[in-house]
């Protein structure tokens, strides 16, 4: 009887998860194309401006992901520092030199392309915490997180987080706290911080809006997320309108390039934050759907990725790269559907943008490097990550 693992095919990778991640991707690029094609001021005359943009981004994409699956697993973690210490310094040059758009500081420009560092630094602090606590631990006998371990790695969360709230961007925060929450809880945090942690996200949030710490149009932001019809022509406008957008859709969709309001560029951002609106427009509930059931195949094999692998780096790394996606799958998501405040996050894989393009390629590129060395670990009490009983 063959004891091939589901998902992998002959050589070893998780096809499922391959597979998902270019349909997603093939899809978002008909998207992106879809809502700019219409819009010269976006394009300057060239219809397919934007698709031919987005295909070189995932084609760049795809070569990362191929260097970082095909590196031995000792470089990955030898070269886990390194990455990280290059999201600070890009952090830090965003505040130095970076360029302002939409009112938040998150870009820098080199030559004629903008790199947004926030995107990498999902990725180098979910590297950065899981290669701490397998330091802590690998090797050796004692196996339980304690303080010392938990505040280790909120320092190394903390640093890049602090830098991103300075620009400031709320939302890369928000998914950074998602994934930070999914990486102490895999990797054994005791509840009681899992709980303070929680409670003080809250309480922190609360003062900041007390004490005006967040920007107007941040405030503005979550006050039309409450009442839409608050400022119907400012701060409620995009909500108004994606809202709209996806209730044209109905089970079937008006048919890609035939949506109403994205052929009149009623959506601001439609192409970036407000992508998900094209496809509930011109796809309907099916054709939106599909793409978020594409996106729950990617999260659930990162999961199952987790469970599987046979260290502590692979599992704290796979379920972080886990929560990063599926949080932030899920803010898009809810704000163009008003159940969420806008906050300015890509779709993964879907909506236009190098940045977010590149980072979640890596980040593919890194579940596939450890579910290719990973075989089924063997249960121990520091396996949190064993309730992923999902095949």
């Amino acid at each position: 009887m063959s004891t091939q693992r589901p998902g992998l095919g002959r050589h070893g990778l998780d096809w499922i998860l391959m597979g998902s991640v270019l349909v997603l991707t093939f899809l978002g690029a008909l998207l992106v194309w879809s809502a700019t094609s219409e819009r010269d001021s976006l394009t300057g005359g060239d219809p397919t401006a934007f698709l031919r943009k987005t295909l070189v981004n995932v084609a760049i994409g795809l070569v990362l992901m191929v260097m970082v699956l095909a590196t031995d697993h000792r470089w990955v973690r030898i070269l886990a520092p390194f990455v990280y210490v290059g999201s600070l310094v890009g952090l830090v040059l965003v505040l130095v030199m970076g360029s302002t758009i939409n009112g938040s500081k998150s870009w820098v420009q080199l030559g004629g392309m903008s790199i947004q560092p926030s995107e990498f630094a999902k990725l180098a602090v979910i590297i950065g915490m899981s290669l701490f606590v397998a330091e802590r631990f690998e090797g050796r006998s004692r196996r339980q997180v304690g303080t010392g371990e938990v505040i280790g790695m909120l320092v190394i969360a903390g640093l890049p987080a602090g830098l991103i709230l300075l620009q400031p961007d709320m939302g890369t925060t928000l998914v950074l706290a998602a994934t930070v929450f999914g990486v102490l809880s895999v990797a054994g945090a005791p509840p009681k911080w899992l709980l303070g942690l929680f409670a003080g996200g809250l309480l922190g949030a609360t003062v900041a809006i007390r004490l005006h710490v967040l920007k107007q149009y941040q405030i503005d932001r979550f006050l039309a997320f409450l009442n839409p019809d608050l400022d119907p022509r400012g701060a409620g406008y995009n909500v108004e309108q994606a809202r709209t957008a996806v209730g044209n859709g109905g089970w079937f969709g008006q048919g890609l390039f035939h949506g109403s309001q994205t052929r009149s560029g009623f959506v601001p951002e439609q192409q970036t934050d407000f992508i998900f609106t094209v496809a509930g427009e011109e796809l309907g509930l099916i054709g939106a759907g599909i793409l978020i059931g594409l996106i729950c195949l990617i999260v659930w094999r990162a999961l199952v990725i987790s469970r599987e692998s046979r260290d502590i780096f692979g599992r704290a790394a796979a379920a972080g790269i886990a929560c990063w996606f599926a949080f932030q799958a899920f803010q898009n998501i809810g704000m163009c559907m008003g159940i969420m405040p806008v906050t300015g996050v890509p779709l993964p894989f879907v909506s236009y943008g190098g940045s977010s393009m590149f980072a979640g390629m890596l980040a593919v590129g890194l579940l596939q490097n450890i579910h290719l060395r990973g075989a089924p670990a063997l249960p121990t009490r520091f396996s949190p990550a064993r309730v992923f009983t999902t095949r």
